[in-house]
């Protein structure tokens, strides 16, 4: 196995610092999408018209590659996370992607800057896929052009530590009907400022509730997440405002793959102050792409901290963390099809 340029770097560089040496580019033009190529990467050249810097019409995905044992390097769902930045597009009046171009691009970027992989573990090959309006315009309309990039980087794990998050009940991030479900820039935009009042309070995220009544759980800042109550997975049902999760998907079907009883519900604040006081809530965790399986330690709620029992205790985030990594890295059969295979090195 050939060296890689990350593979002696200790520790990798913090997540979202560093990018490998290309980026791939296609562009919406004439109302089609044009074949895309491989580039240096780069700095853009945009107008200070580009109307997505002023409208909103600009949405992304984020995605890993790993490095497998038996020298490969495989795409983690590639073809779900397609899905998703096409429904993405969808409700922001973008034209859809072919898949093609969104494989291709994977292929050609990875297959180039394939001596970027790091081999230390828990580290991956982080890509950013994004979609944004170019046209020169400073009236509101819809786009008539756009561009697709994909670009890379090494990442190590985005949480080196068990959470301590807070309950949201005064900022709303999303409501019914308005653009939850979708990965567009604006909704992480609208979630810096409660998000940086929580960390000056000492908490690492905040627990999103329902706009209405502030009354149910739906996602934390960056990820999905999950509950452990009375030896029962659950998790709040797909809406207009929660993500559509690739890797809470994947924890889904795990989990049912082993019989794992999982409910996809409404959780009530109500229920986990009362499962934290009970003892009947064991674990909570969060599940994204950067995020991977990350496990809460502490939830502040009402002004009152709530200590979760302790990580070594917490076996359903432990076990899941690592059956996901060893689907990953090639270590165990893959059942489910998920990894895609780019090439052998």
């Amino acid at each position: 196995m050939e060296i890689t340029k990350q593979q002696n770097k200790d520790p990798l560089p913090a997540f979202g610092e560093a990018v490998t040496d290309h980026m791939f580019v296609a562009n919406f033009a004439n109302g089609a999408w044009q074949a895309g190529e491989l580039l240096p990467f780069g700095n853009l050249s945009l107008s200070p018209m580009t109307l997505a810097l002023h409208y909103g019409q600009s949405v992304f995905e984020g995605l890993k590659a790993y490095l497998t044992m038996q020298g490969d390097i495989a795409i983690f769902r590639p073809e779900k996370h397609w899905e998703r930045l096409n429904i993405t597009m969808e409700r922001f009046c973008m034209p859809m992607l072919p898949k093609s171009i969104f494989i291709e691009g994977l292929e050609k970027l990875l297959s180039e800057d394939r001596a970027w992989f790091p081999t230390v573990e828990g580290a991956s090959l982080y890509i950013r896929p994004f979609v944004f309006a170019t046209d020169a315009r400073f009236g509101y309309r819809v786009s008539e052009t756009y561009q697709f990039i994909i670009f890379c980087g090494p990442v190590g794990p985005y949480y080196a530590r068990p959470l301590k998050v807070r309950v949201e009940t005064r900022y709303v991030r999303a409501a019914e009907g308005g653009t939850g479900f979708a990965k567009c820039a604006g909704n992480y935009g609208g979630a810096i400022y409660p998000t940086e009042m929580a960390k000056e309070d000492g908490f690492d995220q905040v627990l999103w509730t329902d706009a209405k009544e502030h009354r149910y759980i739906e996602e934390s800042g960056t990820m999905n997440v999950m509950f452990v109550i009375d030896g029962t997975l659950i998790t709040p049902p797909l809406t207009t405002t929660i993500l559509n999760g690739v890797t809470r998907d994947s924890v889904i079907q795990v989990a049912k793959h082993w019989h794992f009883p999982v409910e996809e519900r409404k959780i009530s604040v109500e229920e986990i102050q009362e499962g934290l006081i009970s003892g009947a809530l064991t674990e909570a965790f969060g599940v994204g792409t950067a995020a991977t399986v990350a496990p809460i330690a502490t939830i502040g709620l009402h002004d009152v901290l709530y200590q979760l029992p302790e990580v070594a205790q917490q076996r359903m985030a432990d076990r899941i963390k690592n059956t996901l990594s060893d689907i990953r890295h090639g270590r165990v059969q893959d059942l489910f099809g998920w990894n895609h295979t780019v090439f052998g090195i």
